[in-house]
């Protein structure tokens, strides 16, 4: 089950806010692909496509932290994380928004700590996920959260709209590139996994079971 009317109600709210106080604004866009510079005293919202956000780890690898997108802030105030990056999986627009501005509008707290909430459920289950003793569960999950995040409802399934590399879903979940290449394999043989043009689609009944399902209610 993806993301209720009522929520994406909010999502349209904001977004709509934002129109409103800052029609005159121009957005920023970054193709796919792009690294988004961030700043320290300024919140961008993500106004269309997906944010990756990850880290760097001592030895040159890197970590994915988690996904952002419609009406998500993200941003150096919003992360204790150092480093910190933010790379355009999609293209996308974002608009950014100065720390002393959001502080000063009554109308843009309240949005950005609705979409913060959301935010942090879903950092929540990223880190429930990565506590999953089997590889294989943690994987699966971390694809029914996906698409309960960002997936798009057809006739043939739920499709995910983001392409992630084997390589990103492995450092997701703490495993190798050759072992997401395996389960995915074993998860398509299952029938509740398809890929089509390098999308991954879920069935829609694998998503109905899951405990993701009564996220965002």
């Amino acid at each position: 089950m993806l993301p209720s009317p009522a929520v994406n109600s909010h999502r349209h709210d904001f977004v709509a806010v934002l129109e409103q106080l800052y029609r005159e604004r121009t957005l920023t866009p970054y193709t796919a692909g792009r690294t988004i510079p961030l700043r320290l005293n300024e919140v961008l919202i993500v106004c269309r496509g997906v944010v990756q956000l990850y880290t760097i780890q001592q030895d040159g690898s890197e970590t994915l932290l988690g996904l952002a997108g419609p009406s998500m802030p993200v941003g150096l105030p919003l992360t204790v994380v150092d480093p910190y990056w933010a790379t355009a999986l999609t293209d996308v627009d974002v608009l950014p928004l100065p720390m002393t501005e959001i502080e000063s509008s009554p109308l843009l707290m309240a949005g950005i700590c609705r979409h913060l909430m959301l935010r942090l459920q879903q950092s929540e289950a990223w880190l429930a996920i990565s506590g999953k003793r089997l590889v294989a569960d943690r994987l699966r999950q971390l694809l029914l959260l996906i698409a309960q995040d960002f997936g798009q409802v057809e006739t043939c399934g739920v499709r995910i709209p983001v392409k992630l590399t084997h390589h990103q879903l492995a450092t997701a979940i703490g495993t190798t590139r050759v072992t997401v290449t395996r389960l995915l394999k074993e998860f398509k043989e299952e029938g509740w996994l398809q890929t089509q043009q390098r999308y991954l689609i879920i069935q829609l009944e694998q998503l109905h079971n899951s405990s993701w399902s009564r996220m965002y209610a």
